[in-house]
């Protein structure tokens, strides 16, 4: 069984006779499609998971994201008073460039040993762990007084909250097919485009609080939100569920694990009967080791998914960042508080895209190149008209900024559904850890690129004018064309390569048939075909 940290598992004996002798694998096609349940039996079950799961990472991704990016606002906030953020602590340019990078460097450098680490322990202890640290340094930063403390807490921020994006898709796996998973991580992903435009909205009520208690308002911000995350992290401890256990397993609580709050299973009785025998391979993961993991690192398919992730996590993190600054430079003689009020549109855009596209993504889930490459395709044409449209034309110019944020949508999602779907099947649970922390983990150079060298970290973007981000939107373009090119080259190495597990799975179990591998369970074999629209509401 898998590592749980402290907790134990007991009663194997229990378990149904297939899976005790082959873990993760069944005999033939014929056995794993034995007792077919009814697929909108199966499909209640999942729709009960989710009530459990997705809201609760809905609201923890729309606190850690607000606390991630609350510096990109408070660099505008109460700026005709003398209270933002680069006048109250004195920051040159750069310095708040830096600021903003080494938030991801501490990301890049932090996120695989954190999602290898959830692999061994209680993953909902590990999610929450990552909460309560990102609400304590997020609370830190209304007390930040110069250069040195805003660049110590900026990378504080990065060691703790490193492993809680790629953390969550690979928690998603120990409860869903990873072909059902695009939908659900669109679901939690947009609480980042509501936590940008909600963050941009409130902002404006935080610089009313300007002067309150001595504070100004980006420090009632960071504080508020922060204590917010502190309270939710020890809540998730109660709510989120640990990993599904086999019929007939019992968790013994041990340890440390027997003073932290207990949680109730997702599933019991029938459902849970459903649960184990559509993905069986969840229940009995193969423990894995630095052999396993090193096979994981030199996969040539984990470097097209990095490309990919590298192009638009970058555009999305620098029109996060620097959203109210570009729109700055279209119109100098907005206000702060219309900065953030025209902020927020483009985080709306991005969620309607999210929720049109990732289910489509998933119904169609062997073309998820040609949904990534469409909406990458979208955001180039934001930029190319945010970047070339007549000066005298600022909404035209605005407007490419809303296309950006439509394009920027479904991307993430479908790029870690993908690394799900590849991994998951070719290297089992370590490959699902370990390539989502190193897609979204080296991804993240495109974050680091964009916050440090482009927009105000670029001197030849420093100066005034209607053209004055001209040359960072353009290299923003040239990454967003990198992303695609390397999903294209993914696509037609797939078709000649193929994705067979590997060859430390297949090996792993002698006395199971060669056409075994393909049939791992039931949520499998059906993935071997794509849903398309066939029970769609309409043509039930």
């Amino acid at each position: 069984m898998a590592n749980v940290g402290d907790d134990k598992v007991v009663g194997v004996n229990e378990l149904p006779e297939a899976a005790r002798n082959h873990g993760n694998t069944f005999n033939s096609p014929e056995e794993a499609g034995q007792d077919e349940i009814d697929i909108e039996r199966i499909e209640r079950v999942y729709k009960k998971i989710d009530r459990r799961i997705i809201p609760a990472f809905w609201i923890l991704y729309f606190l850690c994201s607000a606390i991630r990016s609350n510096v990109g606002l408070a660099q505008t906030m109460n700026e005709d008073n003398g209270h933002d953020l680069e006048q109250v602590l004195h920051l040159t340019a750069k310095q708040t460039s830096t600021a903003l990078a080494l938030f991801y460097v501490a990301y890049v450098v932090f996120d695989l040993p954190s999602n290898l680490v959830m692999t061994r322990l209680s993953p909902r202890v590990w999610m929450s762990r990552i909460v309560i640290a990102v609400g304590i340094i997020g609370a830190c930063f209304a007390a930040v007084k110069a250069a040195w403390s805003l660049l110590l807490l900026r990378f504080l921020l990065g060691v703790v909250i490193a492993g809680m994006w790629p953390g969550m898709a690979y928690y998603l796996t120990l409860f869903y097919p990873p072909s059902r998973t695009g939908k659900r991580i669109g679901q939690y992903f947009t609480a980042a485009q509501v936590s940008a435009a909600v963050v941009g909205l409130v902002s404006a009520g935080f610089q009313k609080m300007d002067g309150l208690s001595g504070l100004v308002g980006f420090q009632w911000m960071f504080l508020l939100y922060g204590l917010c995350a502190i309270i939710l992290g020890f809540v998730l401890l109660w709510w989120l569920p640990d990993r599904p256990l086999p019929p007939g397993e019992r968790r013994v609580r041990t340890g440390l694990m027997k003073w932290l709050p207990a949680t109730l299973p997702v599933l019991t009785g029938e459902d849970a009967e459903i649960h184990y025998r559509d993905l069986t391979r969840v229940y009995h993961p193969r423990p894995w080791n630095m052999k396993d993991l090193t096979m994981v690192l030199i996969d040539w398919r984990l470097w097209p998914l990095v490309l990919m992730y590298f192009g638009v996590v970058g555009v999305g993190i620098g029109t996060q960042l620097y959203g109210t600054v570009i729109i700055s430079g279209i119109n100098s003689s907005f206000s702060g508080i219309t900065l953030s009020l025209l902020f927020a549109p483009i985080w709306v855009m991005d969620l309607i895209a999210i929720l049109l596209v990732t289910p489509i993504s998933d119904r169609f889930h062997h073309h998820r190149a040609v949904f990534f490459s469409a909406a990458v395709c979208m955001q180039i044409a934001g930029l190319l008209t945010t970047t070339f449209a007549p000066v005298s034309q600022p909404w035209a110019r605005y407007g490419g900024l809303l296309m950006v944020g439509f394009g920027l949508g479904p991307t993430v999602p479908i790029c870690m559904t993908w690394t799900n779907e590849i991994f998951q099947r070719r290297h089992g649970e370590v490959g699902v850890a370990a390539a989502s922390a190193l897609v979204s983990g080296l991804g993240n150079l495109g974050s680091i690129m964009t916050t440090y060298a482009l927009y105000t970290g670029w001197a030849e973007d420093a100066r005034k004018g209607p053209h004055q981000y001209r040359k960072s939107n353009q290299t923003m373009i040239g990454i967003l064309c990198l992303s695609i090119l390397a999903s294209i080259v993914m696509t037609v190495l797939l078709k000649l390569v193929g994705n067979k597990p590997s060859s430390k799975i297949t090996s792993s179990d002698s006395s199971a048939s060669e056409g075994a591998n393909d049939f791992q369970d039931a949520a499998a074999r059906r993935e071997l075909q794509q849903r398309g629209f066939g029970r769609m509401w309409w043509s039930k």
